[in-house]
């Protein structure tokens, strides 16, 4: 079972700490007044720290094995379809955009295909006009040039 080693790694964790922490504590007696200060206000801020995220790290999610694999969280299997419905909903609103993008893109094509036959439909051209590569760019810049 593994829930043996964090604790022990936890144990041996703080008697290093605990060491180091005599040793200081130690040397302390030949250092000036205000510098034992300084040292007494830092050790109580980094045992505030400490506090702090000791509190941060138990209220993590926790890392559960289920079978073969590992999964976030654990435990309700109720939330778990929710979460999933959740996450696929920005998905299909990205998928109706694409499709929204699409048929607007489609009509605008259609829109200027209709326009080009229709402009050639209600001039009066001679047939080699239509066989010119260049008479679309002439239609698209709006016909005839004035004089």
């Amino acid at each position: 079972m593994n829930t043996s080693q964090p604790y022990t790694h936890e144990l041996a964790t703080d008697r290093f700490a605990r060491r180091i922490a005599a040793r200081l504590t130690d040397g302390t007696s030949e250092l000036p007044y205000d510098v034992s200060e300084r040292l007494r206000a830092s050790r109580m801020q980094a045992l505030a720290r400490r506090k702090k995220s000791a509190t941060v790290v138990r209220t993590a999610p926790v890392l559960v094995h289920a079978g073969h694999s590992a999964v976030l969280g654990g435990g309700d299997g109720g939330m778990r379809w929710w979460q999933s419905l959740l996450s696929a909903v920005p998905i299909m609103a990205l998928l109706a955009g694409l499709v929204v993008i699409n048929l607007d893109l489609d009509e605008a094509g259609a829109l200027e295909v209709a326009e080009v036959d229709t402009a050639l439909l209600a001039d009066d051209l001679p047939p080699a006009a239509y066989s010119d590569p260049g008479f679309v760019q002439f239609l698209k810049s709006g016909g005839a040039p004035t004089r």
